[in-house]
């Protein structure tokens, strides 16, 4: 309550102090009983501000005005009694003057001298004041400074969350898409079965209609011949005799129709043999298959990777994304996704018109965020193709002669072996091998500075039917 109102309205306008036993008179001025007494023992017994003439009767103790008041001056004791409490000794009463090297705390001559700080090292406390504000601020700045990089640390993690959710969208439109292409291909595919199917029964039908008028036609030529015959019969002998001839032979000119009803039915089995087996061998047609994947979260701002994850190009206009650790921070540079430890592997990179380039593969421990050159000491197998020439990353790098700027760069990895091998597709020729024993994995590497795309080409995929 005292820290809401200002101290000059605890103060008596007599004694321009803190109000001691305040009374309350009519005009609502407030006085310390003994100084509005002394007032009116002059002669006028009026307020001493207002002039203005009060009753005779005494006048009433203003108590919310005492409590305050005495409030504020129990504050002002006991800030005092702190005060002596700080600059004194507790133990000694005496006044602090030194400060204890060794245990961090103010003492005075007394605790000096005695056997808790006789052999600690002291200096004076004005000297050792500056000493602790100066670690202090030092603690301040490191604190600031931690604080300054927590705050990074958050931004960039409240950025990632967004990433994340545009990642997860954005995969998922690329999922429906892919899918959609793959359900396009089951529609046209099992509406053109079911074409041929619909045609195939036309065509049965059909047969079948002209098969059927086929017999109606020879059971009325022959009703009409069992007619003629039985008309014959019903004749005189002669008649009967003169039309004989002409009679047998209309009898044996009615032959039977053809009772072959072979091949007429719809062929099912055409139709639904291995239909699913038939179905998936015909959309491989429409799939590929490619041996790397690029890992887009380890490209380099300035790439561009495609929808599929199978080719990229350079960009001066960087693309917003997180700066996770994988990601290489320095040059534009990215890796495949899956990490090669063993066997054998390749892949080909089609470079068509693109002439700033590497390729090759990395170990996976190499730093993103550090400017390495690419050499094997560093973790680097590479083929370099720069302002019209061909080298190989080598320490120093080899310059390399080819007949022909190769189009596309076939990488051969043998990792038991321990062999990295460059082959020109077209003529199946090797540009150029390295040779080292591996001891972690390693990741398909690629880097450019061209617009012109790299991309890992697609390799045929073959079905082979095991018989039991």
């Amino acid at each position: 309550m005292t820290m809401s109102l200002p101290e000059e309205d605890l103060t008596c306008p007599v004694c321009c102090d803190i109000f001691t036993d305040p009374v309350l008179l009519s005009c609502s001025h407030s006085f310390c009983r003994s100084c509005l007494k002394r007032c009116w023992d002059t002669g006028l017994r009026e307020c001493p501000v207002c002039r203005k003439r009060a009753s005779k009767s005494s006048p009433p103790c203003n108590l919310a005005l005492k409590n305050v008041c005495e409030a504020l001056l129990q504050v002002r004791r006991q800030s005092s009694v702190l005060g002596e409490e700080m600059i004194n000794c507790n133990l000694h009463g005496e006044k602090l003057k030194l400060y204890c090297l060794v245990d961090k705390q103010p003492i005075c001559v007394v605790c000096q001298s005695s056997k808790l700080h006789k052999i600690h090292d002291c200096a004076p406390i004005e000297e050792a004041m500056l000493d602790c504000k100066d670690e202090l601020a030092l603690s301040l700045k490191s604190l600031q400074d931690k604080m300054n990089h927590l705050r990074t640390i958050q931004k960039a993690s409240a950025d990632m969350f967004e990433f994340i959710k545009s990642q997860a969208l954005e995969t998922q439109r690329l999922i429906k898409s892919q899918f959609e292409q793959l359900h396009q291909v089951l529609y046209q595919e099992e509406s053109d079965r079911l074409a041929a199917v619909k045609k195939d029964e036309e065509e049965k039908i059909s047969g079948m209609k002209k098969k059927i008028k086929e017999l109606s036609a020879e059971v009325l030529s022959l009703i009409q011949t069992i007619s003629v015959v039985q008309e014959q019969l019903k004749e005189d002998d002669m008649v009967l005799m003169k039309n004989f001839k002409d009679t047998q032979d209309r009898c044996k000119s009615t032959d039977p129709g053809s009772d072959d009803m072979s091949g007429l039915l719809i062929d099912v089995t055409k139709h639904l043999c291995n239909l699913k087996y038939a179905v998936w061998e015909k959309m491989l047609a429409h799939i590929d298959f490619t041996p790397v994947t690029l890992d887009p979260n380890t490209a380099h701002p300035c790439l561009i990777l495609s929808e599929n994850l199978t080719s990229f190009h350079y960009s001066k206009q960087p693309s917003y994304c997180p700066d996770n650790p994988e990601r290489f921070h320095i040059s534009a540079e990215v890796v495949a996704m899956t990490a090669l430890g063993s066997g054998s592997h390749q892949w080909v990179v089609e470079t068509g018109s693109n002439q700033d380039w590497l390729l090759g593969v990395v170990s996976l421990s190499v730093p993103r965020n550090a400017e390495l050159s690419a050499r094997p000491e560093n973790g680097f197998w590479t083929l370099c193709s720069r302002d019209g020439e061909f080298r190989a990353m080598t320490s120093p790098p080899i310059t390399l002669t080819l007949s022909r700027p190769p189009k596309q760069i076939k990488v051969q990895l043998d990792y038991n072996k321990g062999t990295v091998s460059f082959f020109d597709p077209a003529e199946n020729t090797l540009i150029y091998a390295f040779i080292h024993t591996f001891t972690e994995p390693l990741l398909p590497y690629f880097y450019t500075q061209s617009s012109h795309p790299l991309r890992i080409m697609p390799e045929k995929v073959l079905v082979t039917m095991l018989h039991q």
